[in-house]
């Protein structure tokens, strides 16, 4: 999905991916880091704290994020059968509950507030940098506001993987996405 949006902001900036440059798709995304470091390409997609490091490292520089130039994309999804949806309705709704509690908490508090709860989960990157990481993210406008994906966002996400030769022809919104009670929370 990195890839195809990346391809997709190129074309939206009159850059066609196929003719203009070329896309080497034979990194690992793990090793993208160290393969740029190590003099493949000139550009490079990374997510953080990976483009941080080489920023510090005199390496680079992000000229923009990949999330911001394609537009409002739902990239992570939490996946569950609708029969289980609807037969656990009490595990559904807190799950929800807690992603939109963390969602809301990331709207309404600072940066250093929230690099301060993440600290733990990043033993290798300094707080410093977490905050660094964290303001990029709310300058992008990286996080929803919530959980749902509406149909503007679900048609913007197909027409990306279309593009990128990937999907034949889009699914209904109401076929695959659930949105029974998702807007409200406790």
């Amino acid at each position: 999905m990195p890839e195809m949006t990346f391809e997709w902001a190129l074309r939206e900036h009159g850059i066609d991916p196929n003719k203009d440059l070329t896309i080497d798709t034979s990194v690992d995304f793990a090793a993208m880091e160290g393969a740029f470091i190590g003099g493949v390409g000139d550009f490079v997609t990374l997510f953080e704290p990976n483009a941080l490091n080489v920023e510090k490292a005199g390496f680079g520089h992000v000229v923009a994020y990949v999330g911001e130039l394609g537009g409002s994309v739902p990239y992570t999804a939490y996946n569950a059968k609708k029969s289980y949806i609807e037969d656990n309705p009490d595990i559904i709704k807190g799950f929800r509950n807690a992603i939109n509690k963390a969602l809301k908490f990331v709207y309404e508090q600072d940066s250093e507030t929230i690099a301060k709860e993440l600290l733990e989960f990043f033993p290798d990157t300094s707080l410093e940098d977490i905050i660094k990481i964290v303001d990029r993210y709310k300058n992008g406008e990286a996080w929803k506001k919530n959980i749902t994906i509406n149909e503007e966002e679900w048609n913007h996400i197909q027409d990306i993987i279309i593009a990128a030769g990937e999907l034949d022809k889009k699914v209904d919104f109401e076929n695959l996405i659930y949105t029974k009670d998702f807007e409200n929370y406790e």
